[in-house]
């Protein structure tokens, strides 16, 4: 664990919508005016277009209402101000517009910008296409021509900027709510939007840019952020070089119990990638079959094959931290290793079918020494609803999990999240690569050995979390996403949590 001396711990607060509105609405009270603001939210949009296509001569700015619709506005005035040729669409005609937005529509057509209206099939001639459709207080569905919009910004093979988020994308949850756009970059104001990290935003904000305005939202301190986005710095800053004195036994003994007739490999990942992440030993309850090709697999750990609970004696009172789950399956055996898991009085990591025996037959069960880490389905037996309904606000369901179960909750998928005592924590690293089997296994085993180093929970799962979301990106840089495996994370993982090795190597060294 880090100390005083050590690298300071970086913080990126996320907030929601409402939050950033109150920010808002405090920086004009203190003399910063509404529309100045807006202002420097157009000029940090269009310099940020210039630095990512800076041979466009020509764009298009699709305008809704409101704020906005008022950057949009203004960019297209900055833009016809350099010479660029300028389409200007409106989804809200100017007549009908009013304070900062009506400024800032009149300001585009002094600067001699034209305007037409949106209709249905027209051409989008810019070599850019700027949206500036709907903005962060959008909840409800998107209808009518402001779908048919984004449905045309999707369909056309031209680069998108999307101005503050993606038109159509919650900004509190990440949830599509009906048609979003899919922009090639994004950039928000003020204070960074939580939904712009988890849920769908992966497949809508493109590149992500935050500009503050000058806003020092910090400086507000009654405003919590609703998360705080992992940072790679989190991994220096949490984890001390270890003493020249360190011995096994002072790094941690984490008991793996997993691996059910014919589901070995699931817990032997696990295992691998918790010795990699540094556990001092590392041991695996297997069924007896799987002993023999665990041992050729990894020597290291110290496998043990067990016919049922009644086989495993004094093991779980003889590690640190246990972590049940990988290949556990459902049946008489898994039943029988997870309640002696939960009996042995160690903390706990649980994942896979033993978070689907948590839901089915220990329903109700809380304690506050355990991870739990599942995917959008088994946080949707835990909670008893829908896949979909997780997904709609995951956000939420992370919260929900924590609440009802205790502990500390990883939500994984696209912008993993993490519910503790501190509160939510999200993780903006992985990639599409991790679509695969035995990823979830990787995490419990890298999750349980820093548990089992001395790191709070808490801190054990968010930096698990990013570890493992930040391996799978270097090794997709060395081989490419599709066909990643889980087992290609365990040595990236290991020179990431050992930051003096660097991350170009790596790369370098695979």
């Amino acid at each position: 664990m880090a100390d005083a001396t050590r690298t300071a711990e970086p913080l990126h607060p996320l907030y929601r919508a409402e939050q950033v509105r109150e920010l808002d609405r405090r920086t004009i009270e203190k003399g910063v005016a509404g529309f100045a603001l807006m202002q420097r939210a157009s000029a940090a949009a269009w310099q940020a277009l210039r630095a990512r296509w800076p041979e466009a001569r020509s764009l298009t700015v699709l305008c809704g209402a409101g704020n906005n619709g008022g950057d949009g506005h203004v960019l297209a005035a900055l833009a016809a101000a350099e010479g660029l040729t300028v389409q200007r669409i409106l989804l809200k005609e100017i007549e009908a517009l009013s304070g900062d937005a009506r400024r800032a529509a009149d300001m585009a057509t002094a600067a001699g910008v034209g305007a037409v209206p949106w209709t249905t099939g027209m051409a989008l001639e810019g070599e850019v296409l700027v949206d500036a459709l709907l903005g962060t207080g959008l909840s409800g569905e998107v209808r009518g021509a402001f779908r048919e919009a984004i449905a045309a910004i999707n369909a056309s093979d031209t680069p998108v900027l999307a101005i503050d988020i993606p038109s159509g994308l919650h900004a509190d949850t990440g949830a599509v709510l009906g048609e979003a756009v899919r922009a090639s970059a994004t950039v928000t104001f003020i204070g960074d939007k939580l939904g712009l990290h988890t849920g769908a935003a992966a497949d809508h904000v493109g590149e992500h840019l935050f500009r503050a305005l000058g806003v020092d939202a910090a400086a507000e301190a009654d405003l919590v952020p609703a998360a705080e986005r992992l940072a790679v710095g989190l991994i220096e800053a949490w984890l001390a070089p270890r003493a020249r004195t360190a011995h096994k036994g002072a790094c941690g003994h984490v008991l793996i119990l997993g691996g059910a007739p014919g589901f070995g490999g699931a817990a032997l990942l696990a295992a691998e990638a918790c010795a990699r992440l540094g556990a001092g030993k590392v041991s695996l309850v297997t069924a007896p079959e799987h002993v023999t090709a665990s041992l050729v697999r990894r020597p290291e750990v110290m496998v043990h094959g067990v016919r049922g609970a009644t086989d495993l004696g004094a093991l779980p009172g003889q590690a640190d931290v246990l972590a049940v789950g990988p290949g556990l399956g459902q049946g008489s055996w898994g039943q029988g290793v997870l309640q002696a898991a939960l009996a042995a009085g160690k903390p706990l990591v649980v994942d896979a079918d033993g978070l689907n025996l948590l839901a089915s037959r220990f329903a109700g069960l809380t304690r506050d020494d355990w991870i739990l880490t599942p995917h959008p389905g088994e946080a949707a037996r835990l909670l008893g609803c829908s896949a979909a309904e997780v997904e709609a606000d995951r956000p939420a369901a992370a919260l929900a999990l924590r609440d009802r179960y205790g502990g500390v909750v990883v939500l994984k998928g696209a912008g993993s999240l993490v519910a503790g005592p501190s509160g939510l924590a999200v993780c903006a690293c992985g990639n599409p690569g991790m679509a695969s089997g035995g990823m979830g296994d990787a995490l419990t085993g890298m999750v349980a050995a820093l548990l089992a180093q001395g790191l709070p929970a808490e801190r054990a799962a968010r930096l698990g979390v990013l570890v493992h979301a930040r391996a799978a990106d270097l090794a997709a840089a060395a081989g490419g996403e599709r066909g990643l495996l889980a087992g290609d994370l365990a040595s990236y993982a290991r020179i990431l949590v050992n930051p003096t090795a660097g991350e170009g190597d790596a790369v370098a060294t695979r």
